[in-house]
């Protein structure tokens, strides 16, 4: 009995392939059908640009690693003190003051008074307010109060400049009104 399930089943199995390669004719027929009429459509690429070196012509006329520029940079470095480092000498010597550690950008100037005949602004930061007078120091580049107005405060700050040298510019710190 064993012996015929088993010639049963090799009997299905060989019908089955037999089937298969019947379709498989006819999938092998169409695709070949198929590439004949396909003709596949391809667009040309492009030409390519043609280069065109072009000769640098500003060789001659800044060097940023020759030898002149590594002398002045040697100069400033080691020479005599220039104009700029006596600038910020002494600055580095001082005892900073309580308003040199914000910004100018985080100060606003909210009024001024005039006290025994001297003026002082006063200027609010992190919602503190304080009297300034003229030899005061504000902000972080030095700035030293030399002119105070009923509107502004004027600052002699001391600043490096593309170069790296000390320069001096002034700076006006304005009144500043509420909107209301």
């Amino acid at each position: 009995m064993r012996f015929f399930s088993v010639l049963g089943c090799v009997a299905i199995c060989a019908g089955s392939l037999a089937a298969c390669t019947a379709e498989s004719d006819d999938l092998q027929q169409w695709m070949a059908e198929q590439r004949r009429n396909t003709k596949p459509r391809v667009t040309p690429i492009s030409e390519p640009k043609k280069y065109v070196p072009l000769a640098y012509s500003e060789g001659s006329s800044f060097d940023p690693f020759g030898s002149d520029r590594l002398t002045q940079a040697l100069r400033r470095e080691t020479g005599p003190a220039s104009a700029g480092a006596m600038l910020v000498a002494p600055e580095l010597n001082r005892r900073k003051e309580p308003l040199e550690a914000f910004p100018l950008d985080v100060m606003t100037m909210v009024g001024s008074l005039d006290r025994s005949g001297q003026k002082v602004a006063l200027v609010r930061v992190d919602n503190l307010l304080h009297q300034v007078r003229a030899g005061n120091y504000l902000g972080q580049n030095y700035g030293r109060v030399t002119k105070i107005d009923e509107n502004e405060v004027v600052l002699r700050e001391i600043v490096q400049d593309a170069a790296g040298e000390w320069i001096e510019r002034n700076t006006v710190l304005q009144l500043q009104e509420k909107a209301k």
